[in-house]
């Protein structure tokens, strides 16, 4: 009587080999857009106020304000949120899962008793996911623009705190989404600590060489306390609060 075939191949969805190779990496990628979408689902999040900011920002540290800033308005946010009459989550606090900024805003989300969200992501010097985000909302992503589609698909609005490359580049990609209407719906920029952004980005002088409209300009806020912010953010939005919105924004696509 013969042994089981040690050389039989597995099903090539049991293959690890193939999975994390090459020609697997399709498949890796629609694997990072359902797998979402179906947590999304069970845990009934409609929408999300999405928070970008520095990873090395920390409570203690010389820009400590904005980490207070951050885990305040995250929970002013969650605390009205929750208050909505809604059979689904509204508004539900996403960041990228890591320390400082992120940290903050799932914590001030956490300690008003609201679900969070952290799309976390793999690096090099490894990122842990924080331990504010409710544990089933916390995902982890291997490609940048799959995290990036899903802080977009769900936002509803934007708060971006001090921070980096990364934090500018996220900015820039919602700005461009929205100034070239690849998302129809208009998503409230809020661009928190205006003395800080007004420094690093010098907005007026884009205007000014012609590299965007003066109506550009107008994607934006600035607010520098939390119940500023908080405002802006519910004006932003005021207008779909009474409307049976989609779950997911929908991009314009081109006819014809």
């Amino acid at each position: 009587m013969s042994g089981p075939d040690r050389t039989r191949r597995p099903p090539a969805y049991k293959d690890e080999s193939f999975l994390d190779g090459e020609e697997g990496r399709p498949l890796r990628i629609l694997a990072e857009y359902l797998e979402p979408l179906h947590v999304f689902r069970s845990e009934r999040i409609r929408d999300t106020i999405v928070f970008f900011g520095s990873a090395r920002l920390t409570a203690d540290g010389p820009l400590g304000r904005y980490y207070e800033a951050a885990r305040e308005l995250a929970r002013l946010v969650t605390e009205w949120s929750k208050n909505l009459p809604s059979h689904t989550h509204r508004y539900v606090v996403c960041t990228g899962g890591g320390g400082g900024i992120m940290e903050a805003a799932n914590r001030g989300a956490s300690e008003a008793g609201g679900k969070t969200i952290g799309l976390n992501i793999g690096l090099p010097r490894e990122q842990q996911p924080n331990p504010y985000i409710t544990r089933a909302l916390t995902l982890e992503f291997h490609y940048f623009f799959m995290r990036k589609l899903w802080f977009a698909y769900l936002a509803r609005a934007l708060v971006v705190f001090p921070g980096g490359f990364g934090t500018l580049d996220e900015l820039a990609e919602i700005l461009t989404l929205m100034q070239t209407r690849k998302i129809e719906r208009r998503i409230p920029v809020v661009l928190y600590g205006s003395s800080y952004w007004k420094e690093i980005v010098n907005f007026d002088a884009l205007v000014r060489h012609g590299m965007i409209d003066r109506e550009d300009l107008e994607l934006f806020r600035f607010a520098d306390d939390p119940a500023s912010a908080l405002d802006l953010l519910k004006a932003g939005i005021a207008a779909e609060l009474g409307e049976a919105m989609p779950a997911i924004a929908h991009s314009r696509t081109q006819k014809g």
